[in-house]
């Protein structure tokens, strides 16, 4: 049941809902603050450059209500007997712009720059044109907007008498036309006889003449009578008393809104292609694997000082109680314990720590350290207790890995783990292969056992992988500010392509954990001709080639505090109560 639980863990991620996936969103973009302060900052500076640069602006506003023109000026009529749209465009052509500037007093070669200024619109379903006028002085913003009110309606007005004035000159020609025919009547009506024929038609084309000629004076008269004022002012324009757009507050805010936005968009897009990972469930995802653990930020144990105490001991000893209760582990025993690039230092610590914690459960621990490349568990222990580095060949040996030797660990409160160290040798591959190193890894087999292997990196080096099969369970450790996803699926192909099983991973913060690289110092790979001089300075033969900046280091002094101390303490086997040494 918990393999089952671990696997779907891993497989498919924490289980959130929806807002707990927009919570994590907003803390991964809240990771790139300094993106979000500049969006900011560069918002403030628009709004403030904004509310400066551009001086103040006053709008006057005057409306009137556009009417045809009717001899009743009481009469109803619908919304359809003025084309709002033509009217429009004519309060903002050419001719009412040079009449404005007669309003005004202005030359009509600036009729143009005053139209700068105008905008004229026309509230839907009514018979209202609202002339607005922009000015940087209110004054002029007022009178140029009532003078471009007049010089709409005198133009209207205009327009429509002169239509009046024009249908009236023609009725005129026609009654002229019909009193030169009602003068031919009079004469043929004096000229026959009362009584005869020619009398009686002459009578009725004179009759019909004088109605035609009354109906063309009444005609005349409508026109006459015809209010052609085009319009009504119902709103005058009056002096604005503050500045129409926005204040400098208020475009700072608006600044800073945008501001924001931007640099959420920034830090969103910054997000997005982004190698790296960047929380627990991104490491899941990627590994297919659950987190076993977050080790606290500021709880690093100190240089020289590999058992950690206080919150993060009990967070490694949660990562071991959950490895312990995995069915995938307690069938095979066996934790292969590496980080996906950079150094070893902090996968050394956590080996180191769950080996101890291991012990505490009252298991046969036994830590195999596999690096064979660039081994420093041995400077580690030397820095904590004093211990000198040539502790590890043992009387006979050949110099090979492993050598037989299991050195017992005091690990102060959580008992005794034993360990083997590594050494740099030769041919790395065939020593991580070897019948004595499955022979070693294999005694997980035993009751109550359980073995911890240190490799390298495994994007740097195959030395991990050749493991896997013997190993079974991984565990990684990585800092999920640094490691990249590609890697993460890099490894989870490698580690179940050779046939093991991602058991989980280890989070922490503390980079690449290497506090003993110093500046200058040369930490290149071993070259296979220093690999052959060392086997031979242990025969004496040839003269080990020192490492460079090793004269340079200052050891640190050795303090015998017994059991309380939180670094390691190698036992002698004859003080080792209740086991017997191994050779």
């Amino acid at each position: 049941m918990r393999e089952t639980t671990l696997r779907e863990e891993g497989r498919n991620g924490p289980a959130h809902d929806e807002p707990d996936l927009l919570r994590e969103q907003f803390r991964q973009l809240l990771r790139y603050r300094l993106l979000i302060a500049a969006g900011v900052l560069l918002g403030l500076l628009g709004g403030g450059y904004l509310g400066l640069a551009t001086s103040d602006t006053y709008i006057a506003t005057s409306e009137i209500v556009v009417r045809a023109p009717a001899s009743d000026p009481f009469e109803g009529g619908s919304l359809d007997r003025v084309a709002m749209g033509s009217e429009r465009r004519t309060a903002v052509s050419d001719t009412v712009a040079e009449q404005a500037a007669t309003e005004l007093g202005r030359p009509a070669d600036e009729a143009d720059d005053l139209k700068e200024g105008l905008q004229v619109t026309n509230p839907p379903n009514t018979e209202v044109l609202r002339f607005s006028y922009t000015a940087t002085d209110p004054d002029t913003a007022a009178g140029r907007a009532n003078a471009f009110v007049r010089a709409y309606l005198g133009n209207r007005q205009e327009t429509a008498q002169g239509l009046v004035d024009s249908m009236a000159g023609s009725l005129q020609e026609q009654r002229a036309v019909q009193e030169e025919r009602l003068e031919v009547q009079e004469g043929r009506i004096a000229e026959a006889f009362d009584g005869s024929r020619a009398h009686e038609e002459a009578l009725a084309a004179r009759a019909a003449i004088v109605s035609r000629m009354g109906e063309i004076d009444g005609r005349i008269s409508e026109l006459r009578s015809l209010d052609t004022s085009g319009g009504r002012v119902i709103t005058r324009a009056a002096v604005p008393d503050s500045p129409s757009g926005p204040g400098l507050v208020m475009l700072l805010g608006l600044g800073t809104a945008v501001g924001i936005g931007v640099g959420l968009l920034a830090a969103w897009v910054r997000l997005v292609f982004d190698p790296r990972v960047r929380s627990a469930g991104d490491v899941a995802r990627e590994l297919r694997a659950p987190v076993l653990g977050v080790l606290p930020r500021t709880a690093r144990p100190a240089p020289g000082q590999l058992l950690a105490e206080g919150r993060l001991a009990e967070e490694y000893r949660s990562v071991a109680f959950r490895l312990a209760y995995d069915e995938a582990f307690a069938q095979r025993r066996r934790l292969l314990v590496v980080a996906p690039r950079g150094t070893i230092e902090t996968p050394l610590v956590t080996s180191v720590n769950i080996s101890a914690a291991f012990a505490e459960m009252g298991m046969d621990a036994l830590l195999i350290e596999a690096d064979l490349r660039t081994p420093s568990l041995t400077d580690q222990l030397r820095h904590a207790d004093g211990v000198r580095p040539g502790w590890v060949s043992t009387p006979g040996s050949d110099g090979g890995w492993p050598a037989g030797l299991r050195v017992p660990i005091d690990a102060g409160e959580s008992g005794v783990f034993d360990l083997v160290p590594g050494r740099r040798v030769r041919n790395v591959p065939r020593a991580l292969t070897s019948a004595p190193a499955s022979q070693l890894i294999g005694h997980a087999d035993a009751k109550g056992a359980v073995v911890t292997v240190l490799a390298p990196a495994v994007l740097s080096y195959a030395d991990a992988i050749a493991l896997t099969d013997r190993v079974d369970g991984v565990l990684v450790v990585c800092d999920p500010h640094e490691v990249r996803r590609d890697d993460l699926a890099r490894v989870r192909e490698l580690v179940v392509g050779a046939g093991g099983v991602l058991l989980g991973a280890v989070l922490h913060s503390w980079g690449s954990g290497n506090d003993r690289e110093q500046p200058g110092a040369d930490n290149s790979d071993i070259h296979d001709d220093e690999l052959e001089a060392e086997p031979r300075a242990a025969t004496g033969r040839v003269a080990p080639r020192q490492r460079t900046g090793a004269e340079d280091r200052v050891p640190v002094p050795h303090r015998d505090i017994g059991s309380e101390t939180m670094g390691l303490r190698i036992l002698d086997p004859s003080e080792f109560e209740g086991r017997s040494p191994r050779d």
